[in-house]
């Protein structure tokens, strides 16, 4: 196996709390010094230049959604894990509205097996896409059989098939139903996810209640959608006790004040935003670029400076990429009309980066956390600090590289992308696993 000598890169370290200038020497899949200098090397040692050059754990994926099975036009999974890799995350998660849906631990098993010896060296991301990409895969097993809401899939069964948690990624309107789910959940230690949204409340607006949804001409999503959903949640959390519970998708202020309250009141509860709704607010639609057609909506501006203040103070613990891919021809449609959602994985954290750390809104520290070890946490899985003799699970990023997001940059097999014919800067250099 080669041996990597990174000279003078920013060693960002969310498990330690550090963040520094250092030489990372690293050799057979680990790390073996970190020092200030490092010069006592072998001969046959790759040494690359990494002044401005940010060096971190590996990024962490919560929920995003593969086409595969199913729907391969818009994703196969190994374009899913090669996009996954080329925006520096080393574990990402599938929600299970899959066709046929995540629900049973026969499907559990293909998929796995699917992506089993897909490489876990490292991966570079070049003009063509790698034969081997390597993030590691989980899958959330469904709460209800075919995602439908209706009738509970067997969990212990899926829990012992090894699935990472258990979601429907849907909203589930029946409360005697997720209070036998939280109930059902306990003796099995697996997170379960909800997303919570009142779907009568929300009947069919796309876009965020307030003035802009009325400039724009757009039915209205009322924030009341959201927060009702959440506040009978946590009631059933209170009431069974020890589940784990994330909830997912959080975009409105009065969201972040509730979660906060619960998490001070010991609910063992955690909570995630998504990637856009941190960059992003209502203003944005007046392009009516079906991109920005989301569950749930962007935000209006202050729904936005409370995510980001939650993100910060760790009320809301992750930021999830909720990679969501289509094709053209479904998405090239009116905006109401037009599935919700959009692609991530290689944008995230180039945009992330520019617009919350190089702004000075958020360390650098402070954006990896969010991205890599809560995530993690969420997950009820570790992240090992940068350390020597650590096994590697690291991702090399260059803050300040020019890049056009178009179809030949992408390994992404869908392009719906507000940012889609833009020049980004910040690139992902090359992960290690």
């Amino acid at each position: 196996m080669t041996t990597e000598l990174l000279q003078q890169v920013r060693v960002i370290d969310p498990v330690s709390g550090t963040d520094e200038i250092a030489d990372v020497l690293i050799a057979d899949g680990k790390i073996q010094a970190i020092a200030s200098q490092i010069s006592d090397i072998s001969p046959d040692t790759q040494i690359r230049d990494c002044r401005g050059l940010v060096l971190g754990t590996g990024l962490v994926d919560l929920y995003s959604h593969s086409g595969e099975p199913g729907f391969e036009e818009r994703e196969t999974l190994v374009s899913f894990l090669q996009a996954a890799a080329a925006g520096g995350f080393t574990r990402v998660s599938i929600l299970p509205d899959t066709s046929p849906a995540i629900d049973n631990p026969a499907l559990v098993a293909q998929l796995q097996k699917k992506t089993r010896g897909q490489g876990d060296n490292s991966f570079s991301p070049s003009p063509t896409p790698p034969i081997s990409p390597s993030p590691h895969l989980y899958t959330w097993g469904a709460v209800t059989l075919d995602v439908a809401g209706k009738q509970m899939t067997e969990l212990a069964d899926l829990a012992a098939a090894s699935v990472v948690g258990f979601t429907d990624g849907l909203p589930l309107d029946n409360l005697g139903l997720v209070r036998r789910v939280l109930e059902y959940v306990q003796p099995l230690y697996k997170p379960v996810a909800f997303w919570p949204c009142d779907r009568q409340l929300m009947s069919n607006g796309v876009m965020r209640e307030g003035a802009d949804a009325l400039r724009f001409g757009l039915p209205p999503v009322p924030a009341s959608a959201e927060t009702t959903a959440i506040a009978s949640l946590l009631e059933l959390v209170a009431a069974t006790g020890n589940s784990q519970v994330h909830i997912m998708r959080v975009s409105t202020a009065r969201s972040v004040e509730l979660i906060a309250a619960a998490k001070a009141n010991g609910l063992p509860i955690t909570a995630s935003t998504t990637w856009m709704h941190l960059l992003l607010d209502t203003k944005a639609v007046k392009s009516y670029d079906t991109s920005l057609h989301l569950d749930p909506p962007l935000g209006n501006a202050s729904d936005v400076k409370a995510l980001r203040a939650g993100v910060r103070s760790g009320v809301i613990d992750a930021i999830a990429i909720d990679h969501a891919p289509y094709t053209y021809e479904e998405k090239v449609q009116a905006f109401a009309e037009a599935p919700a959602g959009a692609i991530g994985f290689e944008l995230a954290l180039p945009l992330l980066w520019q617009h919350l750390v190089e702004t000075g809104e958020f360390t650098a520290l402070e954006l990896w956390q969010a991205l890599s070890s809560r995530p993690a946490q969420c997950l009820q899985q570790k992240m090992q600090a940068i350390a020597p003799h650590q096994s590697v699970e690291l991702t090399l990023f260059a803050p300040q590289q020019t890049w056009k997001v178009d179809r030949k940059n992408l390994y992404t097999l869908s392009s719906n992308t507000p940012w889609f014919g833009q020049e980004l800067l910040g690139r992902v250099v090359k992960i290690w696993l």
